[in-house]
């Protein structure tokens, strides 16, 4: 197994304006976990600090199920391309435990639902504050244990007003966007043959 990799997410702030005489104060939330890869499978544990309670969190689903649009809304999210392809999947994980795991053919090109995954088992802790996700991912139907892959963390927020952030390990370009392979910053490499 990888060791586990931590990860701090940092919110996207639009580039500042002469008009924007102070800048933004900082946020109180916090996303943050690590994420490791033990041969065919991949550990991702996320914790979502909300000290005061200013975000929308769906309520837990009594069927959590396989749900389209998630980051309309609160939705941490995963994007895993093999190191050097053009093909990716963008994994969705919804605070009431809804889920979706897409296959894209190339940047945004080609979304659809991934058959190979008919569930996700994702398991969801809510304390004060805090939302805690954990996800064992099997790789084996999208990447053999010898390809190494590049990761992107990201999160969408929501907040009870109405605002939405977004959150990833970076934000190379100048609007938000998950897609864009330069803010695929993880790599878990492969097992050596």
């Amino acid at each position: 197994m990888t060791s586990p990799q931590p990860f701090q997410l940092q919110p996207f702030n639009a580039p500042a304006t002469p008009q924007a005489a102070t800048p933004l104060p900082a946020s109180p939330l916090s996303v943050a976990g690590t994420i490791a890869r033990q041969g065919e499978r991949l550990h991702l544990h996320y914790v979502l600090d909300d000290p005061t309670g200013r975000l929308r969190l769906a309520a837990p689903a009594p069927q959590p199920s396989r749900r389209d649009g998630l980051w309309h809304t609160t939705c941490l999210e995963l994007f895993l391309a093999p190191v050097g392809g053009e093909a990716y999947w963008e994994v969705n994980l919804a605070p009431s435990g809804d889920w979706n795991l897409y296959r894209l053919d190339g940047y945004r090109l080609g979304l659809r639902p991934e058959p190979a995954y008919p569930d996700l088992p994702v398991q969801l802790q809510r304390q004060e504050g805090r939302l805690i996700l954990d996800l064992e991912l099997d790789l084996g139907p999208i990447a053999a244990p010898e390809t190494a892959l590049a990761v992107a963390v990201c999160a969408v927020l929501e907040e009870r007003e109405g605002a939405i952030s977004y959150w990833a390990l970076a934000h190379p370009g100048a609007d938000p966007d998950f897609h864009r392979r330069d803010g695929f910053l993880i790599q878990l490499p492969g097992r050596s043959l």
